[in-house]
């Protein structure tokens, strides 16, 4: 039991960070995508910034990149991430992340989630062969995060590869040097100060998720690769309107919240590269479109 819990301890950092310190080669000799992909230009007052939409896991068959991420990367002196270099979901880290989503005492999972759900919760861990123990032992949140995790792994597709860790890799090596929007600190509170409400809703939608991350992982990857800003909204928030408080606090307070600190690198000469979850690119609340509220012109790479 105490092996499966640090693993899956370790799986949960990584899937919640999108970032690992471990790196893996990828041939060379595989077609790139020419044409557009998910890289955009904002500009302003004659300085530009690319927004990149990023995919935290991803599989070695997704590499190399399309042209217009090695265009942007190339005419960039500095990098933006999500989380500022070496957040790579450690030890620490995870040590950090086990303690906050694990119940102290004689408290359970059972306590804080609906028969119903919990019902299912035990059905996947047994398809995964790990102990009702080990799983009700977990907080809602940190659970989500572990199914996650462990499922896109079943996919190939882990954070080692993400294109976040492609990119800190790479810049670290350049000498180009890299900030983050936000801290460890700020992700983790997003997780643990959710209700219990809200933390079971976030667990169903893991549950809901799980049962066809083959197919929607495969239609995400090719609305990635091409640019498709509204098949990407498509996917990733299929059923967003069932969960509107997750979406405000995971995505739209963000987005928000981001939008100065972007403007700052542009006003301050440009040449930045910004590296963002895909889904917060697109839509109404969209970075993109927050970006054109304040004066900047946007336009796609590639077209």
């Amino acid at each position: 039991m105490r092996r499966n819990q640090i693993n899956l301890t370790k799986a949960c950092a990584l899937t919640l960070l999108g970032l690992s310190a471990a790196w893996a080669s990828f041939a060379e000799d595989k077609p790139k995508t020419d044409g557009p992909s998910s890289v955009w230009i904002a500009e302003k007052d004659g300085n530009r910034i690319y927004l990149a939409g990023t995919i935290h896991l991803l599989r070695e068959k997704d590499y190399p990149l399309p042209d217009v991420f090695e265009q942007a990367y190339i005419d960039s002196k500095k990098m933006v991430y999500e989380l500022p270099p070496g957040s790579d979901g450690g030890n620490e880290v995870a040590q950090r992340m086990q303690k906050m989503g694990s119940f102290p005492g004689k408290d359970d999972l059972s306590s804080h989630i609906a028969p119903d759900t919990l019902k299912q919760v035990l059905s996947w861990a047994e398809k995964k062969k790990i102990p009702a123990a080990t799983i009700n032992g977990y907080r809602p949140w940190y659970l989500s995060l572990i199914i996650a995790s462990l499922e896109y792994q079943a996919l190939g597709a882990v954070s080692d590869r993400g294109l976040d860790t492609w990119f800190e890799k790479r810049a670290t090596k350049d000498g180009k040097s890299g900030v983050g929007l936000e801290t460890v600190e700020y992700q983790l509170g997003l997780f643990s100060g959710l209700s219990d409400k809200l933390q079971e809703q976030l667990l169903l939608q893991t549950l809901d998720e799980a049962v066809s991350m083959q197919k929607n992982y495969d239609e995400l990857l090719a609305a990635w690769r091409s640019g498709n800003l509204v098949k990407l909204q498509e996917i990733m928030f299929r059923d967003a309107d069932k969960f509107p408080e997750l979406i405000e606090d995971f995505l739209h307070k963000r987005n928000q919240a981001w939008i100065d600190p972007i403007m700052q690198h542009l006003t301050d000469g440009g040449h930045v590269m910004v590296l963002i979850g895909a889904g917060h690119l697109g839509g109404k609340a969209g970075v993109l479109e927050l970006l054109k509220a304040k004066g900047c012109t946007i336009r796609q790479l590639g077209t």
